[in-house]
């Protein structure tokens, strides 16, 4: 019988999977009804009042409902898309996968999210659409975003992959733009094994995007438009319907331990922790630092050899990847760079004990900084 008291290792994240989701997917393919049936309906319905209502359309995965959008949208060739440099790549390939330009505009340092300011310098006669990010599950400024929209008549996409519940001054993130779009990949808030979902206000949007997620048919051989076979499941929506129930006091439970973790590392010197803007509710898919960029790669060791997860989203800015050189020429993104070279994002799941939560704050408070004090 092995003694080793070793404390089990803190992953970074950790997806919920619970008997209610295991018997839903059971029940459905003892069904016989598997691809975009009843499940898919009843997610799009329940789902829809996350979002005040607006009509909501399931695909099979987040990117897959940027791509949708824009295209439904009318944006392709020859226009140019707004969008972050610190995200994910999936935003900027879906601009790319219509024919479109992604032109990245800068961050805000504190929010991490598109900056207003750079967006609008980086407008042109060209430019069709802005896709703000909801980045780590914080909302982007849509406010100021939505005016500058306005003034240039352009398109708003929310990439709210991320951000599941969250919302500005009490309105949830999804009901800003003409489309928004969340994942259900397993990491994320709420998942559905995988899929995506868009939401829209535009009744006309809204059936330009199920008829481009099934083959441009509504009824079967009957094809209006040309299509994608990107269906969700009837499997993985009703993983979805179980997970969207528990959503509520899943996001409370990392804004706990968030709060838990912004107090035990408070005065560390060289750490910032997340602080929300005024009238955000952030729901914490990541709670990512600020660590000095010489010393964050030991610090990520040391938190392994300590038995604690972390992640780098994203190390290295969307504008220096190789596909998208070319667009990024002359791009000077400041905040963006510094961003890159210093996070470092903590275990904030809704899975952590107390126990845990202690021992990462121990473990960020065991790791000598030196003298940086930045």
């Amino acid at each position: 019988m092995s003694t080793d008291q070793t404390p089990a290792f803190i992953p970074a994240a950790r997806p919920v999977i619970g008997e209610e989701e295991i018997e839903a997917a059971v029940r459905v393919l003892r069904s016989g009804r598997v691809v975009q049936g009843p499940e898919v309906a009843a997610f799009e319905d329940e789902f829809s009042r996350l979002v005040d209502g607006r009509h909501c359309v399931a695909v099979n995965a987040g990117t897959s409902g940027l791509h949708l959008s824009l295209i439904a949208l009318g944006i392709g060739a020859g226009d140019e898309v707004i969008v972050p440099s610190f995200t994910f790549a999936a935003t900027a390939n879906a601009v790319a996968l219509v024919g479109a330009k992604p032109v990245f505009a800068d961050i805000d340092p504190d929010t991490f999210c598109l900056d207003p300011d750079s967006a609008a310098a980086a407008v042109t006669a060209r430019t069709a659409a802005i896709v703000p990010v909801d980045l780590y599950g914080h909302p982007a400024d849509k406010h100021r975003l939505g005016e500058l929209a306005e003034r240039h008549g352009l398109a708003v996409v929310e990439d709210a992959a991320q951000a599941h519940g969250a919302a500005l001054d009490g309105r949830p993130v999804g009901t800003f733009g003409r489309a928004a779009c969340f994942s259900f990949y397993p990491t994320k808030n709420m998942h559905a094994l995988e899929g995506g979902m868009v939401v829209t206000p535009d009744a006309e949007v809204a059936r330009t995007l199920r008829l481009l997620r099934n083959q441009g048919m509504e009824r079967i051989y009957a094809n209006e438009l040309v299509g994608f076979n990107l269906r969700m499941t009837d499997v993985s929506a009703a993983i979805g319907r179980e997970q969207l129930r528990k959503l509520p006091g899943w996001n409370e439970q990392r804004r706990a331990n968030a709060a838990k973790l912004t107090a035990g590392l408070d005065g560390i010197p060289g750490v910032l922790t997340p602080a929300p803007a005024a009238g955000a509710t952030h729901v914490y898919h990541q709670y990512t630092l600020r660590v000095p960029a010489e010393r964050r790669a030991a610090l990520q060791q040391h938190l392994t050899e300590q038995g604690v997860g972390s992640g780098l989203y994203y190390p290295t800015p969307v504008h220096r990847l190789p596909p998208f050189a070319a667009a990024a020429v002359g791009a000077d993104l400041p905040a963006t760079e510094d961003a890159a070279a210093r996070v470092l994002s903590l275990p904030v799941h809704p899975s952590l004990a107390d126990a845990d939560l202690d021992r990462i704050v121990a473990a960020l408070r065991s790791f000598d900084f030196g003298d940086v004090q930045r």
